[in-house]
């Protein structure tokens, strides 16, 4: 199967329940639109027995269906970047595992990117059924997002790009990921459209409160230099509040005023800069420390096994119709090899 429409990348994370019923309505909902549909599962390093599942998928579907196990769990953006690198659809669409996402609403994806002329169009949900605290962390992380990259979009795991966007953000090899912030940083044409989120019926989420903070993390320190900004401004303010009150214990001073303060004063204004260095050293801290991660080539992730697809085939350029799914070759390309990477 050289020739595919679309990818749908599954980053998979204890969801043995799950996965079969998602295999089978997702290519159900390409095969009823006549589209060559593949799906690439990627195992995040989970306990369960979710790798067992998938290797009886991918012997059910010769050729459409590539599944990748990782060493250990290296968080959902990172394996996402690991299915991206095996996907070869003109077309990739990422959902989650847990069927909270329905693969029948993909087709609103694709027609929103068709007709809308879009590179990436993310699922805004109408409802959406995760817990308080996870709806919370959500927001706050779109909320950072849109202060970076001033989109006015909500950002969610259920999203669909074109090929060329894809390939775009191919090119970085960062260790602390966060793919939404990748995609933003390449394109202008980004969309929303309106999908379903469903109850989650089985399991439990992957992500808990410090995954989503680790997250926000990453979206300012990777795209932004914002708290770096915000460091200089407080150590501005400090040592403006510290000139005036020179200023003013000098007039005291000159005017034969001054009197002997107590240690409330010293005490406070040792408190005020030392933390503020403090907080300044520990943000820089974390600068440099991606910074040596990355010079010194830590790994985005670690492949224990893969197989299925078409192995080394690689991506063919063509244009796709969505909507019926016919695609014309525009442009023939010799398979190209997977660029060497990681793994």
């Amino acid at each position: 199967m050289a020739n595919v429409d679309v990818s749908v990348v599954v980053p998979v994370y204890n969801s043995e329940a799950t996965l079969r019923a998602l295999a089978d309505r997702t290519f159900a909902v390409l095969d009823a639109r006549g589209l060559r549909g593949e799906m690439v599962f990627v195992e995040d390093g989970g306990a369960d027995g979710s790798w067992d599942v998938l290797r009886a998928i991918r012997d059910e579907r010769p050729g459409r269906v590539t599944i990748v196990q990782l060493m250990r769990n290296y968080g959902q953006h990172n394996a996402l970047m690991c299915g991206f690198r095996r996907a070869r659809g003109d077309v990739v669409v990422t959902m989650d595992d847990d069927l909270q996402n329905p693969p029948e609403e993909i087709p609103k994806l694709l027609d929103a990117l068709r007709t809308r002329d879009l590179d990436l169009v993310y699922g805004l949900y109408e409802s959406k059924r995760h817990a308080s605290w996870r709806n919370a962390g959500s927001r706050l992380v779109n909320v950072f997002y849109r202060a970076v990259f001033g989109n006015d979009v909500t950002v969610a795991s259920f999203r669909a790009m074109r090929r060329p966007l894809l390939e775009a953000i191919l090119e970085y090899d960062l260790n602390y990921t966060f793919v939404d912030g990748l995609l933003a940083w390449n394109t202008r044409r980004i969309g929303q459209t309106p999908v379903a989120h469903e109850p989650r019926r089985e399991g439990r989420s992957g992500y808990d409160v410090r995954k989503l903070l680790v997250l926000a993390l990453n979206l300012f320190t990777n795209f932004s230099l914002v708290p770096l900004q915000v460091v200089s401004a407080c150590g501005l303010l400090v040592s403006a509040v510290g000139f005036a009150l020179a200023l003013y214990y000098l007039g005291c001073a000159l005017a034969s005023e001054i009197v002997v303060p107590g240690y409330a004063s010293t005490i406070i204004a040792i408190l005020m800069i030392g933390g503020t260095q403090l907080l300044g050293l520990g943000i820089i801290g974390e600068y440099l420390g991606r910074l040596h991660l990355n010079v010194n080539r830590k790994p985005q992730y670690r492949v224990r096994e893969e197989s299925g697809g078409d192995a080394g085939a690689g991506p063919v350029g063509r244009s796709v119709r969505l909507d019926r799914g016919h695609a014309t070759d525009a442009r023939a390309h010799a398979a190209t090899t997977e660029r060497s990477h990681v793994d």
